[in-house]
């Protein structure tokens, strides 16, 4: 059974509390109206009755394809967490089109109300079946079914029809099957088991839910993500991009996004060392010796670039940052007074991904891990995890993520350490988060090898769980390289050791920032937090005097490059999702002011609202105090008290 998960939901704190009122004479207009807030509530595949539906609607697509398309092959077609999918070899290559003939077929099978019926059967007689059918895809997903029993199920009434190897579970018949909550969605390529040296087969992707509300609603987040896409975004912003002549899964990050790289990587570490943390830095290789002593060689070798030759000495560049640390705490006595030491780095790490799995910023093969390394005493560690949390909570909310989903997983069945030390870290993980006050899941056995850990999932603006804290004890390093400290006692111990990131990833945590703001950044992140529209050229020079004024404050600031009317001028800041831009014209000169528009989010989407003519210096200060606090510039600038 899968481990209950438990969604956390915390309030948005703010150090200093202002009352904003709106100017009664304020205009305001949609920029980007929301598309996806709505009632319906959408089941996960926790819930039975759904998985039965997706299941079974796999098979009636796979019935369809296969009664359209004589002499197609099937492989294998579970349910996925928004619908399921099939694996086919067709004669000739599906097209979109053939989506919407596959659809027709399978409402007529679902008319027939078709019984779905179980059938265990020998291993041989499954075997003469499935050659008696000539499909080579299913011999092979029969030698992966261990046992000498298999289960068929069988979509026919007297079990003489279509048939598939499958544990089940499914509806009763095809007429259970809400026709009208079930669509196609799209045609890709995948390999036979996910190998890329095997054959090459097209997959079919559907979803299916319990009634037409709840398909509508998926549709509906579903044309919302698209319109987050961060690999979108991040193109019309100019923000990052993937160059193919360099190769793929390289992230380039272009002076936008640097910026905010910039800003994130300064807060994070302002925040690491007021927690007591201290900064490493470590080289982007090292001898093949230091991987074959922690493991990562035996264990992770297919995950790692190949080696390089350095002076006839074998090199390999970094899959993890966890070694270095390690070897830094060697590189001197240790003392029970020494402990805890907490080390955190930025550490750009290299992982060979296949190129079909690439995926934007959030699957590449070079990316900036925020790890850090707690090394600590016994009677320590729930405090140094409590620690961790604490500080988890406080830049994750920083960033606008305020609900987490968070599971504690356990000792497998294989395991490294004694019973002794997995109880303790597995107790201190628990505590820490009895402690914290936050709710959590259990997943038994879901430990790594060499210890327990805990998964922090952040949720976007959307609604979708995204992978991003783990805090992780480790047995095995500590072991490996003998890492040991004098006790008070004199003897020699070996010191508890956790992993833990935050942001995971630095790529990937700015690809999930971008597609849950939709690129709207909070006004402290945001790369260009103001930008000033002259009418005319006559009006630069104030501009100018303006923008070095604001950059004196630390307001990140530029002026319209111009060569354009001042509605081409506003249309391209709104595309450019600007928080705040200027309209300067004799008025503003006469009135040393500024004509300010700001976005804000509003309940009906993003609003631009028309904050009126406001002293410059007065936007400047409100800018600059914006930035610093992590507030929202426009909630300022509406509020005529503040001075």
């Amino acid at each position: 059974m899968r481990p209950s998960t438990l969604l956390l939901r915390r309030r948005s704190t703010c150090t200093q509390s202002i009352t904003c009122a709106a100017s009664a004479d304020r205009k305001t207009e949609i920029a980007d109206p929301i598309t996806w807030k709505a009632d319906v509530q959408l089941p996960t595949n926790d819930n039975e009755d759904l998985l039965r539906i997706r299941h079974s609607t796999a098979h009636v697509m796979a019935m369809a394809v296969q009664k359209l398309f004589k002499g197609t092959k099937v492989a294998i077609g579970p349910w996925i967490e928004k619908g399921f999918y099939y694996d086919f070899e067709p004669p000739q290559p599906f097209q979109e089109k053939d989506l919407r003939r596959i659809k027709k077929e399978m409402d007529k099978i679902i008319k027939l109300k078709l019984p779905f019926t179980e059938e265990v059967v020998t291993r041989e007689e499954a075997e003469l079946r499935i050659r008696a059918q000539d499909e080579p895809y299913k011999l092979e997903i029969l030698k992966r079914i261990k046992g000498d029993h298999i289960t068929i199920w069988h979509t026919s009434r007297n079990q003489d029809g279509w048939w598939d190897l499958c544990a089940g579970p499914h509806v009763k018949t095809t007429g259970d099957l809400p026709a009208d909550a079930i669509a196609l969605d799209s045609i890709a390529g995948a390999y036979l088991f996910g190998d890329e040296n095997g054959p090459m087969l097209q997959r079919i992707y559907g979803t299916a839910w319990e009634n037409k509300d709840q398909l509508v609603e998926h549709q509906r987040l579903q044309a919302e993500a698209k319109r987050r896409d961060h690999r979108a975004l991040g193109k019309q912003l100019n923000l990052f991009s993937i160059q193919q002549t360099a190769g793929g899964g390289l992230v380039f990050w272009h002076p936008k996004g640097s910026t905010i790289r910039r800003l994130m990587e300064d807060y994070w570490k302002d925040a690491h060392i007021a927690g007591g943390y201290e900064l490493l830095n470590t080289p982007h290789m090292a001898s093949i010796d230091l991987w074959k002593t922690s493991g990562h060689f035996d264990f992770y070798k297919d995950d790692m670039f190949d080696q390089m030759k350095v002076e006839g000495d074998e090199y390999q560049i970094k899959p993890m940052n966890c070694p270095f640390h390690v070897l830094v705490f060697k590189d001197a006595p240790r003392s029970y007074r020494d402990l805890p030491i907490r080390w955190a780095e930025m550490g750009t790490v290299y992982r060979y991904e296949r190129s079909g799995s690439l995926n934007g910023l959030f699957r590449v093969r070079g990316f900036t891990q925020d790890d850090a390394h707690i090394f600590c005493l016994p009677d320590q560690l729930t405090g140094e995890i409590l620690g961790v949390l604490d500080l988890t909570e406080q830049i994750l909310s920083k960033f606008g993520f305020l609900q987490y989903e968070v599971m504690l997983s356990t000792r497998p069945e294989k395991a490294i350490g004694t019973d002794e030390i997995w109880e303790l870290a597995t107790n201190s993980l628990e505590d820490a988060l009895k402690r914290k006050g936050w709710g959590y899941g259990i997943d038994e056995g879901g430990g790594a090898f060499y210890g327990p850990k805990i998964d922090i999932k952040i949720k976007d603006a959307i609604g979708r769980l995204w992978q991003c804290s783990t805090i992780q004890a480790d047995f095995n390093l500590p072991n490996r390289f003998g890492l040991e400290y004098t006790s008070a006692d004199g003897t020699k111990q070996q010191p508890i050791m956790l992993h833990r990131a935050i942001f995971g990833s630095l790529e990937r945590f700015f690809g999930v920032l971008i597609e849950s703001t939709a690129g709207d950044f909070p006004f402290w992140i945001a790369p260009i937090q103001l930008r000033l529209l002259p009418v005319s050229d006559d009006f630069r020079p104030y501009c100018e005097e303006v923008a070095a004024a604001a950059k004196q404050a630390g307001v990140r600031v530029e002026v319209d490059q111009g060569g354009r009317s001042v509605g081409k001028q506003i249309k391209v800041a709104n595309q450019d999702k600007l928080p705040c831009y200027a309209v300067i014209g004799a008025k503003e000169i006469e009135g040393n002011s500024l004509a300010i528009t700001c976005r804000k989010e509003g309940r009906d989407g993003v609003e631009l609202v028309n904050l009126g003519t406001i002293p410059y210096e007065h936007v400047i200060s409100r800018m600059e105090f914006a930035s610093k606090s992590g507030v929202r510039a426009v909630d300022l600038l509406l509020d005529k008290k503040i001075d």
